[in-house]
């Protein structure tokens, strides 16, 4: 016969055990359950995105591409198609699949909130642009509708994300694509970078390493099979055409006349300039210093002094001296001042 104090013991410990599991809100199966609905949504919400981006670019979105969008098994792409259709989120024609109403609202809406986290990540924030579609990627599946209409109030309601891709209303409302691939301009032509792919992320990290961002100007110098060569804000430029590929362009009329502007880093001792504008590839809080130091179209500003060993460099602009590195003074386009020196 067991000892009654064991038998209490034991029971103690069971009803303890049931309360930690399956205590309502905060037992681990409770946990372990969400998690499980939590992993299934992002799954969904990962696969609707990927459909309509297929549909909005104009390509045919399959059960194969899915697998592949999604690093997916052949078994596990298939129940997932499954999932959708009872969900009466995707409709099969063939192989191909297609958004239904309610599919393609679901889908605008996750896309909407990555590009507002991606606008916010880029303008609000120092984080490095190669991080922000991950980053993005994170917070999506975990912002609510209301959330996302304050983030795009404190945005100001922007059009486009930091890559160009435009972003869609909270009505669902989407302009069409619109450019060509940077591959496409010949050889004297001038173009405007409207997108840049973020994907795959080692192209991505070249394009950014370049300096390249939408708003640009680029003019095209030269191509071969193997580069293509560009001039873009006063600095060469070279790409594969696999990189070039992922650039997304507005053809430019012919008769507009190239850039002039150069990087406030070619100004010499002595030299003064007029300030014209900030590369769109500054961005976030080191764009909003150098507007802060007056670093805005119209400002002259003279190189004064440059350090013993050449970087950083002093510069007058309205009657302060701002040290800038290199790499910073690339950013500002200046227009020299008639006569070169101040």
């Amino acid at each position: 016969m067991l000892d009654p104090l064991l038998s209490l013991l034991v029971a103690t410990l069971a009803v303890a055990a049931a309360v930690v599991l399956f205590w309502p809100g905060w037992g681990q199966f409770w946990r372990w359950r969400r998690g499980l609905e939590a992993s299934d949504r992002v799954r969904v919400e990962d696969a609707l995105k990927h459909l309509w981006d297929c549909e909005y670019r104009d390509f045919p979105a399959t059960l194969q591409s899915l697998a592949g969008a999604l690093g997916l098994g052949g078994r596990p792409a298939a129940a997932l198609v499954e999932r959708l259709e009872r969900l009466e989120l995707v409709d099969r024609e063939g192989d191909r699949l297609l958004l239904t109403v309610a599919g393609r609202r679901d889908a605008l809406r996750v896309v909407r909130i990555h590009r507002l986290w991606e606008r916010y990540l880029a303008d609000q924030t120092g984080l490095d642009a190669r991080e922000w579609h991950a980053e993005a990627e994170r917070r999506e599946h975990r912002t609510s509708d209301e959330q996302a209409e304050a983030l795009a109030a404190t945005l100001g309601h922007p059009r486009f994300d930091p890559h160009g891709d435009p972003i869609p209303m909270a009505s669902g409302e989407l302009p069409p694509a619109r450019g060509v691939a940077l591959t496409a301009i010949a050889v004297g032509d001038d173009a405007e970078i409207v997108h840049i792919e973020d994907e795959p992320e080692a192209v991505f990290a070249q394009i950014a390493a370049a300096g390249l961002a939408p708003g640009m100007r680029v003019h095209v110098v030269e191509r071969t099979p193997r580069r293509i060569r560009l001039a873009a804000d006063g600095e060469e430029v070279v790409l594969a055409p696999v990189v070039a590929a992922n650039l997304t362009v507005l053809p430019l009329e012919a008769a507009a006349p190239p850039l002039a502007a150069a990087p406030l880093s070619s100004l010499a001792p002595g030299e003064s300039a007029r300030v014209v504008g900030i590369s769109p590839a500054c961005r976030g809080p080191q764009r909003r210093r150098l507007l802060d130091l007056g670093v805005v179209p119209g400002t002259r500003v003279e190189n004064e002094l440059v350090s013993p060993g050449g970087d950083p460099t002093a510069y007058r602009i309205r009657g302060a001296l701002i040290a800038l590195r290199k790499e910073q003074a690339d950013l500002v386009q200046i227009e020299r001042a008639a006569g070169g020196a101040a």
